[in-house]
């Protein structure tokens, strides 16, 4: 990727199916723009994590539908492509006993002293912490900070704030906003939670059973001024309840629907990462789930 200049995110008829022959995407087309600031909206199974995974060079995508400032995030090995989902959050090492100094040493607090420094002020870490005796909100504030201290270029969030309390969070989003508005870099957000975050976004994307069914800037899908804020909901709130509640009519009971809920995290073919099983020696091997 450039280094002068903030990476674009361009996806072009994007389709994923699942081992089992289910539709994890289907059809998908994207242009995020640099050093936007994307928000990620869908229901559970909507297919956030499998795009975010893709994006991210987890796994393999067909050729031509994923451009990252030009390149393929999957076959040329992008650096500066952060991607946090459920397997980072879950790392066993997080829980036992060592200390927060060891950990932000161990990726780079020492040579990135300014970023390191930076967020621990951010996410109120205190250094002295024994990660075993810490709660969930402190452990998640830990992770965050080992994730984003080495400099990053195209930056993927999964569902990654939800142990923060209101005030770590606010710190913590207003810290990203900066980093897109001093550096040359990109943010994608999948989060069901929409406090303090009405003026965060620079676009939106509405996802349902595997399909983007809106997308653009933040100012051509919002509600018009005062409309939906008189039950103490922003505008941003109410637009997203409304599809939701859309989604969920067109969608139905979930009983033997189309989803990928569940899903996205397995794949023993190529682009497997973390909890992603590996077949037992000597069992029959799925074909690899894009086809």
């Amino acid at each position: 990727m450039d280094e002068q200049t903030a990476p674009n995110i361009e996806v072009t008829n994007l389709s994923y199916t699942f081992p089992d022959r289910t539709t994890g995407l289907h059809n998908l087309a994207l242009s995020l723009p640099p050093r936007s600031r994307t928000l990620l909206i869908g229901a559970n199974g909507a297919g956030k994590t499998t795009l975010l995974r893709l994006l991210s060079g987890k796994r393999l995508a067909p050729s031509g539908t994923i451009s990252i400032s030009g390149l393929d995030p999957f076959k040329d090995g992008l650096e500066g492509v952060t991607y946090l989902g459920l397997e980072w959050v879950l790392n066993p090492i997080v829980r036992t006993d060592i200390g927060v100094r060891e950990l932000l040493k161990s990726v780079g607090g020492d040579f990135y002293e300014d970023r390191r420094d930076e967020l621990v002020q951010v996410l109120d870490i205190d250094l002295d912490w024994r990660m075993h005796a810490v709660s969930d909100g402190e452990r998640r504030r830990v992770q965050l900070a080992m994730g984003l201290i080495r400099p990053w270029r195209i930056l993927l969030l999964d569902e990654i704030t939800v142990d923060l309390d209101l005030l770590s969070r606010s710190n913590f989003l207003a810290f990203l906003k900066k980093e897109t508005e001093v550096r040359q870099c990109t943010i994608v957000y999948a989060t069901h939670i929409l406090d303090n975050l009405a003026e965060w976004p620079t676009h939106l994307v509405h996802m349902s059973l595997g399909r983007v069914k809106q997308w653009g800037p933040i100012e051509e899908l919002e509600l018009k001024e005062g409309e939906g804020e008189s039950k103490g909901n922003s505008r941003l709130g109410v637009l997203v309840l409304g599809w939701l509640k859309e989604d969920l009519e067109e969608r139905g009971p979930r009983n033997g629907m189309f989803g990928s809920e569940g899903k996205a995290y397995y794949n023993p073919g190529v682009g497997g990462y973390g909890s992603e099983k590996t077949p037992e020696k000597g069992a029959e091997v799925p074909k690899p789930g894009v086809y």
